[in-house]
């Protein structure tokens, strides 16, 4: 029995004797103070500016599909120059037509994208579409956008929808003011682009819908021309974006062919307008515009372990033989020459900006709103709500 006693006290006092080292250990080795808070090892996400943009692809409105294509990389410097907190937030498009019985579906409504942060897609995607149709449900484009796409849900995020088309708002079988109710349980504006006067916008309900959505009410002439103005500028930031391109390099599946449509998307804005053409290259200068899913560069900017695990038959023929050591060194030689031709597209479009602002004080104020000037006005307006700030 006192044998048993005595092996107690001693596995009592070792035990102790432990616990006092481990504790002394920890508190040696700890560098955080006494009550110091605990950090989160998880790291913040970035504020998210995304924009869902129903186009109305009805027999009537091919003008404004032109006015989309016309107005999209103005739309997306606009949103450039937005920050939270100073931060740049990712920005995300997503795109829907409605109307266009070439689209049957029940309702004439097809998601084009999601919201996503690949240009060169919204792009190509703009200049596919025709037109053809006449049933314009506009309550239900709403609601299925809400309810498809991926919104955020950071209370910082700023979430828009734009809807652009010429018909009664209130044609289908969802009610606009359910769908608009819906959108502000996540917290996203409404607002509306009607196509014709400002008269018929507010009887067919597109003024009652946009109140409701808490946006703006916008009536345009889809068939009026964007106004282009070109500037002593444009040819130099051309002949930048030459340059730019070919600090590209596509891998894996997609590669090649991701390339090339950046070229085809290039000569698209050109097809419209060199200022069109100009106003994509300024995009393509900015931080949005990013193709990690098919350029290498932007890839391994984003991961720096990635190509460890990319294989040599996804790179490039050219680049296949090189070793890792060489492969690095070589993209990093474009990451640097990037950045350079990029820092003079945003010197050159500075200049660029200030040119046309004096053109236009010269000539007046554009007499015809168009798309593009609607969604940028509502979008500067949502970003003062939001607390974000323009530079």
């Amino acid at each position: 029995m006192k044998r048993i006693v005595l092996l107690c006290i001693l596995f009592t006092t070792l035990t102790a004797a432990i616990g006092c080292m481990l504790e002394a250990r920890n508190m040696k080795t700890s560098t955080e103070p006494a009550g110091a808070p605990v950090v989160s090892a998880v790291t913040a996400k970035k504020t998210k500016i995304q924009v869902a943009i129903l186009l109305d692809t009805s027999g009537s409105m091919q003008g404004l599909i032109e006015q989309a294509k016309s107005r999209l990389w103005n739309i997306v410097n606009t949103l450039t120059t937005l920050k939270y907190k100073g931060e740049t937030p990712d920005i995300e498009i997503a795109l829907y037509e409605y109307g266009n019985y070439k689209r049957y579906d029940g309702d004439y409504i097809r998601r084009i994208t999601p919201l996503t942060v690949d240009l060169d897609l919204i792009s190509k995607e703009l200049f596919a579409l025709t037109t053809s149709g006449s049933e314009e449900y506009c309550g239900t484009v709403i609601q299925r956008a809400v309810k498809e796409l991926e919104w955020g849900n950071d209370k910082a995020d700023m979430k828009l929808v734009y809807i652009a088309g010429n018909e009664e708002f209130t044609q289908g079988s969802i009610s606009y003011k359910t769908a608009i109710a819906k959108a502000l349980e996540k917290d996203i504006f409404v607002n509306t682009i009607h196509c014709g006067s400002e008269d018929i916008g507010i009887r067919d309900f597109w003024q009652d819908a946009a109140l409701r959505g808490n946006g703006k009410f916008f009536n345009i002439d889809a068939n009026a021309t964007v106004r282009a103005i070109k500037t002593p500028f444009d040819p130099q930031i051309i002949l930048c974006n030459d340059k730019l391109n070919d600090t590209y390099i596509g891998y894996g599946a997609v590669g090649k062919e991701r390339k090339v449509n950046q070229t085809v998307q290039d000569r698209n804005a050109g097809s419209i307008s060199s200022a069109n053409y100009t106003e994509r290259a300024v995009s393509k200068s900015k931080a949005i515009y990013k193709n990690t899913s098919w350029d290498l560069v932007d890839k391994v900017k984003e991961d720096k372990d990635a190509l460890s695990r990319i294989k040599k038959e996804e790179l490039p023929e050219e680049l296949r033989s090189k070793s890792p050591e060489e492969l690095k060194t070589f993209i990093t030689q474009k990451e640097q020459e990037r950045s350079l031709i990029q820092k003079e597209i945003s010197e050159l479009a500075i200049k660029r900006q200030i040119y046309i602002d004096e053109q236009l004080k010269k000539e007046g104020e554009n007499k015809g709103d168009d798309l593009g000037n609607a969604i940028t006005e509502s979008i500067l307006a949502v970003a003062k709500v939001k607390g974000y700030t323009a530079e």
